[in-house]
């Protein structure tokens, strides 16, 4: 008999969770919105020192609306790493812009600040959209002065790095905007969820009148703009409540995983993990490293096709987007080296990290990995 699977990042409830929810319940507030949605946000807000935050369905609904706030129009060019989620790109097509891809650092994995600026130098972008990718922060005070040389907008795509530090500053606090995902797999979740933070009131305010239908204050339904149903239900603030108070928990348990595969494995000529930039603390969402099959003697597949006969899941890293069919006309930018998220995507490997993971499973996988090379 097969063991229980093993997932990549599975949700992982604290004690709380489930006291708020029937609060919730109990109180009737069933519908989006209620005294949860505000909580949540107050408590974020908070804990990302940041003023100003917006409860909403999802983490791509955030971008969204960041995008529409930041005055995103058919034709504006949009900068955006190509090694990352699709709906850090997706959401430019939502507006009918022009995504412009952007490759990665070798080491860190985000975005390439010689790359970046060469965009800038030659697109002349509205926005671009960062990518804090597996909970590594990009280094903003480069970014910061590169959107302030060309005049480009800055919005934080912290999707995957929550309770990820640059320079002691929480990951998501920057730009002009930030966004923040809570989906099942993610750090911490509301089963789906996300949010839009940002230190200027006007945007929060917006997003929150865009996410609910865009409803002028009148009594019956009046619309003058164009509206989204995106806001957060209180059911599922309540959830992420109780997730918020156990956070650096999370991350402290992500980074111990990290720190056991890459002492157990880094001393396999041809296994690279990803490096955690000089500047901040990665969250260590997802452990991934890349396989140099020539060095090793075995391939990413391998490893992968071997775990998952074991009823264990891991997976390639993103495939970037300039790679995806979607985006094959689009503008990209690599690294004056070579094309870094392409080489990333050939090789690398996520391994199961979630935080729920046990001292024993976390053998099982490493044993399973090491006897491949026997």
């Amino acid at each position: 008999m097969k063991n229980n699977r093993i997932y990549l990042s599975p949700p992982h409830m604290g004690g709380k969770e489930r006291a708020l929810l029937l609060d919730a319940f109990d109180s009737n507030w069933i519908a989006p919105l209620g005294p949860h949605v505000n909580e949540f946000e107050k408590e974020m807000a908070q804990y990302l020192g940041v003023k100003h935050a917006a409860a909403l369905c999802s983490g791509s609904s955030a971008l969204h609306l960041a995008l529409i706030i930041a005055g995103i129009k058919e034709g504006d060019r949009v900068l955006c790493p190509s090694l990352t989620f699709s709906a850090s790109a997706n959401v430019i097509l939502y507006e009918k812009a022009q995504p412009i891809f952007v490759d990665s650092d070798p080491n860190t994995w985000v975005l390439d600040l010689a790359a970046c600026e060469k965009a800038m130098q030659k697109y002349n972008p509205k926005a671009l959209i960062s990518v804090d990718l597996y909970g590594q922060s990009c280094n903003y005070n480069a970014i910061t002065d590169l959107c302030g040389k060309y005049n480009v907008l800055l919005i934080e795509d912290a999707a995957e790095a929550l309770g990820a530090d640059f320079k002691s500053k929480k990951c998501g606090s920057f730009g002009e905007m930030g966004i923040l995902s809570f989906n099942g797999n993610k750090i911490i979740t509301t089963s789906g969820g996300g949010m839009l933070v940002s230190n200027n009131e006007e945007f929060v305010t917006k997003a929150r009148f865009l996410a609910t239908q865009a409803r002028e204050p009148d009594l019956h339904y009046e619309h003058k703009e164009l509206g989204y149903n995106y806001r957060l239900s209180n059911l599922l603030a309540a959830v992420g409540r109780g997730q918020l108070e156990v956070i650096d928990d999370r991350v402290s348990k992500r980074r111990s995983i990290f720190n056991q595969y890459k002492k157990a494995l880094s001393h396999v000529d041809g296994f690279t993990f990803m490096q955690e930039a000089d500047y901040g603390k990665s969250n260590r969402w997802l452990t991934t490293l890349t396989v140099n099959e020539k060095v090793v003697g075995i391939s990413r597949t391998q490893i992968i096709d071997a775990l998952e006969k074991e009823n264990i899941e891991a997976r390639p890293v993103w495939k970037p987007m300039h790679m995806q069919p979607l985006y094959k006309k689009c503008e990209y930018i690599k690294s004056d080296v070579q094309d870094v998220s392409a080489e990333l995507f050939e090789n690398g490997l996520c391994l199961p990290s979630g935080s729920s993971l046990s001292e024993g499973d976390q053998g099982r996988i490493i044993d399973i990995i090491l006897s491949l090379m026997k």
